[in-house]
Order: structure tokens, then C-alpha cells, then sequence
């Protein structure tokens, strides 16, 4: 089982090779506005250096979101347009959980992992799992304040992270129970290619023509002021 993955939920953009689990090869790149760019080459590159050619590949995954509205179109068709091409399924994990997947082993079975991506202002995307990888609340849009999981926190440690963190670090940064890592976690294609991996076990692939990127939330646009002549 050969599977390709795609992860540019953020500002970041990463591809990962995976055979039977094991990770071959994975890029990733940093630096803003890098999706559109090189995401077509990083995919070239991560099967021709790990020995293998395109046609060889059993399915495509990518993270599916939440995340950048723009980054998840991008992958989301790039995927389709290679899907089509090599008459291969793709599959869909939840961005979040791949974030879950990068952390859990470090923490004992009495922790809950949020991973968090920043939307705007005080908001981020959020889900709640458990160190066995089982997601216990939904992805959702939350404001942050000083109220915000208290439930959660009310029965034990909890461990935000991800890029949206930051900001919920800052308001429950005092709580006993609130443990925020020093470390970053970046969405990667790392973690995606490991759920991936079960996902394809138990048939869970996309319909190809319907498949939707988990947007979370609707685009939102601002209006151009008009030029006062």
C-alpha cells in the first residue's frame, strides 16, 4: 500500500510518502504563500527520491481541513486532478486529527488533546481527543475568553496546541489544568499518511466528483472601499 499525502491547511505546505505505514520520504516547506508555488514539484520529488513513480501509487490523502480557505482548495485539487489522472481513490483525514496523531504518544491516558488552528481575531478551530487518538468533541469555530473549556479543564489536564494556541494561551494561560507545549505543531503530512493508512484498510475513500474540503466556516471577503474622485 502505497499513499501519497497532501497537507497545506496552514501556511505551511508538506507531502509525505508512506508504504504499509512506514514513511518513506516527506518535504515540507515553511515559508508564507509556498502552496500554490511548489506543491506540484514537492510531490515529484518526495516519490522520485524515495524510488518510486507516480503510477505506482495506491491512493492520494490529504488533510481536509480546517484550515486556510486557499490552502485546502489548493490541495483539494491538486489531489483531484491526480486522482483523475492515475484512476486512484482519494482519501480525507481531518486536519486536527493529524495534529492529535503528531502529539499523543507524549502524554498519559489522564490528558485531553485540543489541537487549535488560528482563525481570526480571538476565534480558532478546535476538536477535543483522547491519547488513544479518539476524537470526544467535533470540530468547531470557538471564541476564546476566560470561560472557554471550562468544562474540560473542570476534569483534568488539557493540552492546547497547534498555531492558534498562542492566543488561548494568553487568556488561560493561569489554569492549573491548561498545559500549553513549547513546541509548535504544524499540520503535516506526516501524521496525515499514518491515518491515511487505516482509512484505506477500511475503505473509507472519497467520492471523487462531490468531495468538498472541511471549509468549517463560510470564505469570508471584504469590500473594496471605493476611490473617491
Amino acid at each position: 500500500m502505497l499513499i501519497l499525502s497532501l497537507d497545506t491547511s496552514t501556511a505551511s505546505c508538506s507531502v509525505a510518502l508512506h508504504r504499509d505505514g512506514l514513511l518513506l520520504g516527506c518535504y515540507e516547506l515553511f515559508t508564507e504563500r509556498t502552496s500554490a508555488a511548489m506543491l506540484t514539484t514537492l510531490i515529484q520529488d518526495v516519490v522520485q527520491h524515495a524510488g518510486y513513480e507516480l503510477a505506482q501509487v495506491d491512493a492520494v490523502a490529504i488533510a481536509k481541513g480546517p484550515g486556510s480557505y486557499t490552502g485546502l482548495r489548493i490541495a483539494v485539487s491538486t489531489a483531484k486532478g491526480l486522482c483523475f489522472a492515475l484512476d486512484k481513490p482519494l482519501l480525507a483525514v481531518n486536519t486536527l486529527a493529524g495534529m492529535s496523531e503528531q502529539v499523543r504518544a507524549y502524554y498519559p491516558d489522564t490528558h485531553t488533546l485540543c489541537p487549535m488552528i488560528d482563525a481570526r481575531r480571538m476565534e480558532v478551530y478546535c476538536a477535543f481527543y483522547n491519547t488513544n487518538g479518539q476524537e470526544i468533541q467535533p470540530t468547531s469555530a470557538q471564541i476564546i475568553d476566560e470561560n472557554s473549556f471550562n468544562t474540560w479543564l473542570s476534569q483534568g489536564p488539557v493540552v492546547f496546541f497547534g498555531d492558534g494556541a498562542a492566543k488561548c494561551q494568553a487568556v488561560l494561560g493561569k489554569q492549573p489544568n491548561a498545559i500549553f507545549p513549547e513546541a509548535t505543531i504544524i499540520p503535516s503530512a506526516r501524521t496525515i499518511g499514518q491515518l491515511a493508512t487505516a482509512a484505506f484498510a477500511e475503505g473509507q475513500f472519497e467520492d471523487l466528483a462531490t468531495f468538498e474540503p472541511f471549509y468549517l466556516k463560510d470564505f469570508m471577503t471584504t469590500q473594496p472601499k471605493k476611490l473617491l474622485v
